[in-house]
């Protein structure tokens, strides 16, 4: 799954990878958690543009009566957007991208779970797969959601989980954002990243809490799983 992650790029770099104007000042946040806001990529459906935008972390579908289910909708399975009733349509029409330099996973060691980083080996941005919706409050108030997308994890993940972001290659941004795409060309995006792009790292425990949200949470931490993560 992916259920923490961080994004400390500065606006013109998120221009240069994303091929955008440069965004609004986004502060650097370095443990981005569900329910929070984060910044995303997409196509405008009323402009015909892609646009960087801002949305929920946990998608709540249309027909949702209560918001609330986006608590378990922060993750979407590749093998099953087609079929599951709260991601076909945004699978179909509303794709967006969440830029992110890196992501956390828990090993389970023991009766512990320690943290681990895991970011590009060349310290590049790397582009999530994601869905969005947009939700009517009875108040006729607007929540804009969203979800990231998982699929099997590579060789470098697979030590810490089973599952792992689907990592967009940059030749196919514009594709994934293209609403009259069709889905045979974007089902082939749905797979693990090479195993060569990642490296993973142990981090402090410090993660753990999303109240802590400082630089310091990507050192890595001295411990010997170092090298068997390709360190």
């Amino acid at each position: 799954m992916c259920g923490r992650y961080a994004l400390y790029a500065d606006g013109e770099q998120l221009a240069w990878r994303f091929g955008l104007p440069v965004p609004h000042p986004v502060p650097p946040r370095y443990n981005i958690a569900p329910s929070q806001p984060l910044l995303a990529l997409r196509h405008n459906p009323d402009t015909r543009q892609r646009e960087w935008t801002h949305l929920v972390w946990g998608l709540v579908p249309r027909w949702a009566k209560d918001p609330t289910i986006g608590n378990r909708m922060i993750n979407a399975r590749a093998e099953t957007l087609h079929e599951k009733p709260a991601f076909r349509d945004a699978y179909r029409y509303r794709r967006c991208i969440i830029p992110a330099n890196g992501f956390y996973e828990w090993q389970k060691v023991g009766a512990a779970k320690r943290p681990y980083f895991v970011r590009a080996r060349d310290d590049l941005l790397l582009g999530l797969a994601g869905l969005w919706a947009t939700w009517h409050s009875p108040d006729g108030s607007e929540l804009h959601t969203c979800t990231i997308i998982t699929t099997d994890a590579n060789a470098t993940v697979r030590p810490l989980h089973d599952r792992m972001a689907v990592i967009l290659p940059p030749d196919a941004y514009a594709l994934w954002l293209d609403p009259d795409a069709p889905l045979s060309s974007l089902a082939p995006l749905l797979r693990p990243a090479p195993d060569d792009l990642l490296i993973a790292y142990p981090v402090g425990t410090r993660v753990n809490s999303p109240a802590n949200d400082d630089p310091s949470l990507i050192a890595p931490a001295d411990a010997p799983q170092q090298s068997a993560l390709e360190l």
